[in-house]
């Protein structure tokens, strides 16, 4: 987000952790951050890594320690839910726990994401639905089961 131009992450580059989460699932991912190819610097991420199984999260960071002598310069950014820190993944990486504050206001974070998310042309897609033909939106309740 250092300009406006920088693209989104692409889709190899993020991993939605989800209990349901395969550690083949995992491992593919490791292997695209760990192992250098000519696909240039990208910045891996690991998304609620806390709700990886325990079988997985141990295959995950066994990988991890035999992969990691590979490529030294690798980018990988672990995010966990903090009420859950003490699941086995964040405690593994515990060490490498980097605590980041955010470096622009949440103007213009939000500035670079609706540039990135409008849909220049509206045709018959949900971007019709959102505020402003933005092709993704946060809908939420204060209220559970308020048909969202």
């Amino acid at each position: 987000m250092n300009s406006p131009e920088q693209p989104l992450p692409t889709f190899d580059e993020v991993l939605l952790c989800t209990p349901q989460t395969s550690a083949e699932q995992v491992g593919l991912f490791l292997r695209r951050c760990l192992i250098p190819c000519r696909g240039g610097q990208k910045i891996y991420t690991m998304l609620y890594a806390d709700e990886l199984s325990y079988d997985v999260s141990c295959r995950a960071e066994e990988l991890f320690q035999r992969l990691q002598c590979y490529d030294s310069s690798y980018r990988l950014i672990i995010l966990c839910n903090c009420e859950r820190d003490n699941s086995y993944l964040p405690s593994a990486f515990s060490h490498y726990k980097v605590h980041m504050i955010p470096q622009r206001s949440r103007a213009e974070i939000q500035q670079y994401l609706q540039r990135h998310f409008r849909v220049s042309q509206p045709s018959n897609s949900a971007a019709s639905v959102f505020k402003e033909h933005m092709c993704a939106g946060i809908v939420s309740s204060e209220r559970a089961g308020m048909g969202k």
